[in-house]
């Protein structure tokens, strides 16, 4: 089954909803210049606030200090990091790999290549604009995607919704997707029935028998 994962959290409601969806994963972002932006102490609350089973807790990094990094993710009781930057294959290494997700933006064919060199549990291929490293709502590259996702299991974002998220699957065969805008009213607020609709969506996609389920977001 498709694994999913909804980011941009900041509402007690929102997390509190997607848990009770069963979506696969949480994502609270914690750059600064982000309009979806939490505090760590914020995002703690809500982490702490969901009862039942709990989804596993990403924290979205941006070219932070690494003892930041890593405080956050102690604090707030994090299962994974999702390094959203232009974090270094150097970087990376200060982590537990499996705990790591790398997002990347490939733009030539000889990208892909480095990719292997990140020592991370999954690569996520997501839009960049001049301003923003994410959360832009513009379809990232599902060619190059496509290319990837051939030789190792992705995380696919960028601009995915209700309109295009079956269309993006069937193209890319990601092994999980990764919404954000997708689902929202406004930046960091997000939308009950696009969240109920896309979980819908996907959950009810039947994929190609010899796509394997792979196990991408895991506890820590």
């Amino acid at each position: 089954m498709m694994e999913i994962k909804l980011c941009g959290i900041t509402r007690m409601e929102d997390a509190a909803l997607a848990a009770e969806l069963e979506v696969d994963a949480l994502g609270f972002i914690f750059y600064p210049h982000s309009p979806r932006y939490i505090s760590p102490s914020a995002a703690k609350g809500i982490i702490e606030g969901l009862t039942g089973k709990r989804p596993v807790i990403v924290g979205v990094f941006v070219n932070e200090e690494i003892t930041i990094v890593k405080q956050t993710a102690e604090s707030c009781g994090l299962d994974m990091i999702q390094l959203h930057g232009d974090e270094s294959v150097s970087y990376c290494r200060q982590f537990l790999a499996s705990s790591i997700i790398k997002a990347l933006i490939p733009k030539m064919e000889a990208d892909l290549d480095g990719l292997q060199n990140y020592p991370a549990g999954a690569i996520l291929i997501d839009a960049r604009d001049a301003e923003r490293y994410g959360g832009t709502g513009k379809l990232s590259d599902w060619e190059t995607a496509r290319k990837i996702s051939r030789r190792q299991p992705i995380i696919l974002a960028g601009g995915l919704n209700e309109v295009n998220v079956r269309q993006a699957i069937e193209f890319v065969l990601p092994g999980a997707v990764d919404i954000n805008s997708g689902i929202e009213s406004a930046p960091g607020r997000k939308d009950a029935a696009k969240m109920k609709g896309i979980v819908e969506i996907i959950r009810t996609m039947r994929l190609p028998q010899d796509k394997k389920a792979v196990k991408i977001f895991k506890r820590g």
